[in-house]
């Protein structure tokens, strides 16, 4: 597993080195649960990585839908991604303000759509910060580029198959939401939800798979969180959290393990949590 790989995660000494290659692009996806009172995109607008373009989790979603940033149809993204200048050939980090929080849903929002040329910058923003690198207040001149989309189907599962999933058990059902709200002990940030987690399902808080300093831990380390939860790597996997968003980091992270066959509930909790007829587990 190389600490540097363009496909999964680099760190911020990589990203500074190549800063100024024409083909790079930054996104800044920083996200925020409800309820968390900062403005993401004011933040952006006064102090991001030089070059970085905002991308906005809440806007490049299917609008249609009532589950929060579901992803969006190929269509929306294409114009998304077009007119952010990203498309084609491009190197894409992501990074977020939180560490590595909502940085990993735009990696596999990427991978979705057939583009696997993205990284999450390791850390994120606040240890790109604490090393003092340098910040920007100012846009970057967007171009339109061209983006080929092949949406990967296979990484993405719905209510339905999950359901099955949960009952027969064919598939490992991995929650990265904390152990408080897995065991219904916790309250949903979201009104409306019921506590607990979906039959059958393991619990790996998306924060043990990561150090004090927001980067994710590597090797043995990283190995050892899911061994201690019975997660198998070997065994395809469905990721789910509260909506989508951590459970992306789980997903990176079994992803940097080696394992190939991880998927990503998009609905998530809050999909499951509010209908009656989905069976709910606690403790």
């Amino acid at each position: 597993m190389a600490d540097d790989d363009p496909k999964t995660l680099v760190s911020t000494d990589w990203l500074e080195a190549h800063l100024h290659d024409p083909d790079l692009r930054i996104l800044d996806a920083t996200y925020f649960l409800p309820g968390v009172d900062r403005d993401p995109k004011a933040e952006y607008a006064a102090s991001h990585i030089p070059g970085a373009r905002y991308f906005d989790i809440n806007d490049v979603a299917d609008a249609r839908s009532a589950l929060p940033h579901m992803a969006a149809p190929v269509e929306k993204f294409i114009s998304r991604m077009r007119a952010l200048g990203v498309g084609d050939g491009h190197q894409v980090v992501v990074y977020d303000s939180m560490g590595l929080f909502s940085a990993a849903r735009v990696w596999w929002n990427f991978r979705l759509m057939g583009k696997t040329d993205i990284a999450v910058l390791d850390g994120g923003l606040p240890k790109w910060k604490a090393e003092g690198r340098p910040l920007e207040d100012m846009p970057p001149i967007l171009r339109d580029r061209h983006i080929t989309v092949q949406r990967q189907a296979h990484l993405v599962k719905d209510v339905t198959q999950v359901a099955a999933a949960s009952k027969l058990g064919d598939w490992q059902i991995v929650d990265a939401r904390s152990p408080g709200r897995f065991r219904g002990e916790e309250p949903e940030p979201r009104a409306g939800m019921r506590a607990g987690h979906i039959p059958g399902s393991k619990n790996v808080h998306y924060a043990s798979l990561l150090n004090a300093d927001g980067t994710m831990k590597r090797g043995d380390a990283l190995r050892a969180v899911f061994d201690a939860a019975g997660v198998d790597l070997g065994k395809r996997t469905i990721a789910t959290c509260g909506s989508g968003v951590t459970a992306a980091i789980v997903m990176l992270a079994m992803t940097r393990l080696g394992a190939s066959d991880v998927s990503l509930y998009d609905g998530s909790w809050s999909e499951w949590g509010q209908f009656e007829q989905l069976q709910v587990a606690t403790g």
